[in-house]
C-alpha cells in the first residue's frame, strides 16, 4: 500500500498521467529514510531538509505538512504494508502538480509514501568486494541545486549504468572543477592517518543526512580531525580509507580504486557512533 496525498491506495494504482511535472521536468523532490520497529531515523533532519528544498523550489508547502502529520501518514503506510515490526525503506515523493510548459501554472504539490523492507535494523559494515572508479563521461555543477534531493538524477543513472558495464559496485563523481564531489548513491569521506575529510557543499555535493551526523560526531571524536576541504582524483590513491555514506546503508567502506586498496579501521569504530546517534534520535 502507499500513501497517495493522504489516501491509502494499492502500490499498483495508476497515479501519474503524460501531464505530469516530475515526468515532464523532474519537477521534483524527494526524502528517503529508514524505520525500524516503527521508528523514523533522523526524522526532523528529513523534514527539514524536504522543507527547505520546497522553499528554494519555490513549491508550495501545505499547512498540514507538518513534521508530526507527515510522521503519522508514514507510520500508516509502514503499517498497512506489514513493516511496523521490521526495518524499511520509506522514501517521501512531492511534486509540483500539473499545468503550465517550463512555468508552472500552479505552485501547488502533491505528496506520495512507499514503504519497502531492508535486512538490518542498524547500520553495519558488510565484507565483500567495493570497487569504484571516477565517472568521467558528465559532471556536477557546483551549486546549490546540486546540494538538493531533487528527482533530476540522469547523471547518477548514467553513471550507474556504466559501473555495471564494467563491473564497478559504484563510480566517484566530479564537479566541473575537476573535483572528487561524492558517489552516484551517497557522500563521501577520505582517510589519511587520523585525519578525515569530506568536499564542502560548496563543490556541489548533496547536503546528506548521514554526511551531516558523520560531521558532528567527527568534530567531537578526540585523536581525530575533520575538514571539509575539496578532495582531487589525485589524493584517492594516497588514502588510507574511503566511505560512502547514505541514510540506508549508513557507511559503506570502499576496498578499492584502481591499484589502490584500503582499510576501513575507522569505518568499524564509527558505525558504531551513528548507530548510537541513531537510537539517541528517536
Amino acid at each position: 500500500m502507499i500513501d497517495f496525498n493522504g489516501k491509502l491506495l494499492p502500490d499498483d494504482t495508476p497515479l501519474v498521467t503524460y501531464t505530469n511535472r516530475g515526468l515532464r521536468y523532474g519537477d521534483s523532490v524527494f526524502e528517503t529514510l529508514r524505520a525500524v520497529n516503527g521508528t523514523l531515523f533522523f526524522w526532523e533532519d528529513h523534514y527539514l531538509r524536504l522543507m527547505a528544498s520546497m522553499r528554494i523550489l519555490r513549491m508550495e508547502i501545505p499547512m498540514h505538512f507538518t513534521m508530526e502529520a507527515l510522521e503519522a501518514r508514514m507510520l500508516a503506510v509502514l503499517q498497512e504494508n506489514g513493516l511496523e515490526g521490521s526495518a524499511a525503506r520509506i522514501r517521501l515523493t512531492v511534486f509540483r502538480n500539473e499545468g503550465g510548459l517550463y512555468l508552472p501554472q500552479t505552485n501547488t504539490v502533491s505528496l506520495l509514501i512507499e514503504a519497502t523492507a531492508i535486512n538490518a535494523p542498524f547500520y553495519q559494515i558488510e565484507a565483500g568486494t567495493y570497487e569504484v572508479e571516477l565517472f568521467k563521461d558528465y559532471y556536477v555543477n557546483p551549486d546549490m541545486l546540486s546540494n538538493l534531493k531533487t528527482n533530476n538524477k540522469m547523471l547518477n543513472v548514467v553513471g550507474s549504468i556504466f559501473a555495471k558495464e564494467n563491473g564497478y559496485q559504484n563510480c566517484l563523481l566530479l564537479n566541473t572543477d575537476k573535483k572528487v564531489v561524492e558517489a552516484l548513491n551517497g557522500n563521501l569521506f577520505l582517510v589519511k592517518g587520523k585525519t578525515v575529510v569530506t568536499p564542502p557543499l560548496a563543490d556541489g555535493c548533496l547536503k546528506g543526512i548521514i554526511r551531516e551526523k558523520l560531521i558532528t560526531i567527527l568534530q567531537k571524536w578526540d585523536g581525530v580531525e575533520f575538514n571539509e576541504a575539496s578532495i582531487s582524483p589525485f589524493e584517492l590513491q594516497k588514502a588510507d580509507e574511503l566511505w560512502v555514506t547514505n541514510t540506508i546503508m549508513g557507511i559503506k567502506p570502499v576496498t578499492k580504486y584502481r591499484k589502490r586498496e584500503y582499510g576501513n579501521v575507522l569505518a568499524q569504530e564509527l558505525v558504531g557512533k551513528l548507530n548510537a546517534a541513531a537510537r539517541l534520535a528517536v
